[in-house]
């Protein structure tokens, strides 16, 4: 009977030898974190040129019909530019869940939080309205013809120059359209929500109702999406828009949550920034709730009360 040989304490102690070490693909240059995989199948590279190539055609056929619609009467060019949106949402594989309901006492502000190019097709695709959008689009091929097609109100987004530019979006107003508005000024990273700027809610006395907006990407391949998945949908920094519609569009389809809170009377609010304030902090208690995964409702925007008079000057 062959005897069995035993390890001796230093050996047993010492580590084993692997047969081939662990290599994680530094190859993948979108260098996301997460992105342990490398490169992505040839499956994720033949959805990404489907959708690429579906939104394109789509888009094409989409401009002379809205053209069209823009010269005859009525509201048929607001509904035709929701339906170009929601079929953009479905071309890219993305599922739309509304909360609440949107204002019809138009013309209504609607406020939103901004963390991608994302958020104009769910929130085109959610909501009658025109956008108010950075002047840079005015460069962007195609993406220019459809903005203007929609009627968007280009601003600077920059203190100096959105005092200038205001009448525009107030004309607007005036003329009963409603308008989509990111008071942030620049997109974020999708985990927080940046400051509002009071400056880009200075228009808010044309409207008859504000109605704040929360919107966050909270599924993505029918899974939760968590914090490793937020720079898949959020667009800033240094990215360009191509670089980040080929990151995502390779992945399996997403879902976005948008929150309709209750609307609010701009002239139950004594000057724009406790508006812009009051807006903020709902839009951003909801986007938090949402980003844990958790059930949102909408909230309601509380107008501030008005401060007490002193003592020695109460009636007697």
């Amino acid at each position: 009977m062959q005897a069995t040989a035993r390890l001796t304490a230093p050996d047993a102690l010492r580590p084993r030898k692997r047969r081939k070490a662990i290599h994680f693909s530094s190859s993948d240059p979108e260098g996301l974190w997460g992105d342990v995989l490398g490169l992505r199948p040839l499956g994720g590279r033949f959805r990404a040129v489907r959708r690429l190539v579906c939104l394109v055609l789509w888009t094409l056929v989409a401009i002379p019909i809205q053209a069209l619609l823009l010269i005859l009467p009525g509201r048929l060019h607001l509904r035709f530019a929701r339906f170009y949106h929601s079929t953009l949402c479905a071309l890219m594989g993305l599922r739309i869940q509304v909360v609440g309901e949107a204002s019809r006492d138009a013309p209504v502000l609607f406020v939103s939080n901004h963390s991608s190019w994302l958020d104009v097709l769910v929130l085109g695709a959610t909501l009658e309205a025109s956008f108010v959008g950075k002047s840079d689009i005015e460069g962007w091929p195609l993406i220019r013809t459809v903005a203007k097609l929609g009627r968007t109100v280009f601003v600077s987004r920059k203190r100096t120059g959105t005092k200038g530019e205001a009448d525009a979006i107030r004309a607007r107003l005036s003329d009963g359209d409603s308008l989509i508005l990111f008071p942030e000024g620049t997109t974020s990273d999708g985990g927080r929500v940046l400051p509002f700027r009071s400056a880009f809610l200075s228009v808010a006395d044309t409207a008859r109702q504000v109605q704040p907006v929360s919107v966050v990407f909270d599924r993505l391949g029918g899974l939760p999406a968590c914090r490793r998945d937020r720079p898949l949908f959020a667009w800033y920094g240094d990215t360009d828009i191509f670089t980040h519609f080929w990151r995502l569009a390779r992945r399996p389809g997403g879902r976005a949550t948008i929150i309709l809170h209750a609307p609010v009377d701009p002239a139950s609010f004594p000057d724009r920034k406790s508006l812009t304030l009051a807006c903020a902090d709902v839009i951003a208690d909801a986007c938090s709730t949402l980003r844990q995964n958790r059930q949102a409702a909408p909230l309601r925007v509380v107008p501030p009360r008005p401060a007490a008079l002193p003592a020695e000057t109460l009636p007697a």
